[in-house]
């Protein structure tokens, strides 16, 4: 389980269900971590835009259109063209 900043407990379960294997690796969306965090996911890219020097360089990538195939068959998310909606990044565990 991981406790967040204002001492509300995730299980596990749920984090695991918002792990997806992208481009050979585990990968989380922007969105999924900045709601277990509680914050927006504008804020979260910029906080992490802001600590660079804490992440791998590979850490964050844009989704492209293959990767958003993939989360669609995945887990079934609509696509995006055509309804102003935005390509997530992905977030890499190493």
């Amino acid at each position: 389980m991981r406790q967040l900043a204002n001492n509300t407990i995730v299980p596990a379960a749920i984090i695991n269900q918002k792990i997806y294997f992208m481009r050979g690796t585990r990968v989380m969306l922007d969105s999924d971590l900045a709601r277990l965090y509680g914050v927006t996911t504008a804020n979260l890219n910029k906080a992490i835009a802001r600590n660079k020097e804490r992440f791998p360089e590979d850490f964050m990538f844009r989704l492209n259109a293959d990767d958003e195939k993939g989360l669609i068959f995945q887990i079934g998310i609509s696509k995006n063209r055509g309804r102003g909606g935005r390509l997530p990044r992905g977030l890499r565990f190493h």
